[in-house]
């Protein structure tokens, strides 16, 4: 189940159909055979600065965080059919909806592009992927840009 929610922001009806095409996209790429939960809320810089102070202590306003229910060395959980025992929630993703507007202006391509981007991102961190090391930073980004052009999203 991929679940959108809201907190200090309108509903975006039209947006909740791409998030939900990217997630499913991402997951289908990374081989999780199993049927996991993903829950996606869209904020404000208000909101999304609050949860960043509090759980990362970084006192300014982010694009995307993730929260991922899974280490790293567990993914292979979500990869194997015969796995009933796991737990199916893959984890959260908090995204802020100014930041996803300030962005696509500032890189100057369309706020979709930049919102699938950002879904992608904190989609694959909860698939273990990272970007703090060059080389692991290159592997997410080829898998970032891939998943776009398959879902025809460019720039």
């Amino acid at each position: 189940m991929i679940e959108v929610n809201y907190n200090a922001i309108e509903e975006l009806p039209n947006e909740e159909a791409l998030i939900k095409k990217v997630v499913k996209k991402v997951l289908e790429e990374e081989k999780v055979v199993q049927d996991v939960d993903v829950y996606i809320t869209l904020t404000n810089n208000e909101e999304i600065h609050k949860i960043n102070k509090e759980y990362r202590e970084v006192d300014r306003p982010t694009d995307v965080l993730s929260f991922p229910m899974y280490e790293r060395e567990e993914i292979y959980k979500l990869k194997a059919d015969e796995n009933d025992e796991v737990e199916k929630i893959l984890g959260d993703i908090i995204v802020s909806i100014e930041k996803v507007k300030e962005q696509a202006e500032e890189y100057g391509h369309s706020f979709e592009r930049e919102l699938a981007y950002l879904v992608t991102h904190g989609c694959l961190h909860l698939l273990g992927y990272d970007h703090m090391i060059e080389e692991e930073q290159k592997e997410m980004r080829t898998r970032e840009e891939l998943i776009l052009e398959m879902l025809n999203i460019s720039r």
